[in-house]
């Protein structure tokens, strides 16, 4: 039987897409492809301890408010303290505070389309 195996992408639907892949590129340095307005992440990039979450949430969750989205993305980031300070630079509402859990710590803001997004510095892997 066929499985699988990872998470392939995520995909939503922008008023305009061009503007929010640009947004994206300026203050989280996403490397934008021009034609298509999306971005490949490598799995050989990725910080050590980093990995992919695919997670149902029951409907009447309050985990992506304030958005009134009915999905959250996440992002794995470098550096989350700076990142945070970025899209905050760009203009983005930060909300909740930092947390800090044994696998990293995130923080969350919303974009300029009203979209709840969740960052994520993921504690190294130990070996």
């Amino acid at each position: 039987m066929a499985r699988a195996l990872g998470i392939g992408g995520a995909f939503f639907k922008s008023p305009d897409p061009r503007a929010l892949a640009a947004w994206y590129s300026t203050w989280l340095r996403i490397p934008v492809d021009e034609q298509t307005q999306s971005v490949a992440f490598a799995p050989d990039q990725l910080p050590d301890g980093a990995f992919s979450v695919w997670g149902p949430f029951d409907a009447a969750t309050e985990y992506f408010a304030p958005s009134a989205k009915p999905f959250m993305v996440n992002l794995i980031v470098d550096d989350l303290d700076g990142a945070l300070s970025q899209v905050a630079e760009g203009g983005a509402e930060i909300v909740g505070e930092i947390e800090e859990y044994d696998f990293g710590r995130f923080g969350w803001f919303i974009d300029p389309d009203g979209n709840k997004v969740e960052l994520w510095e993921p504690t190294p892997a130990s070996s």
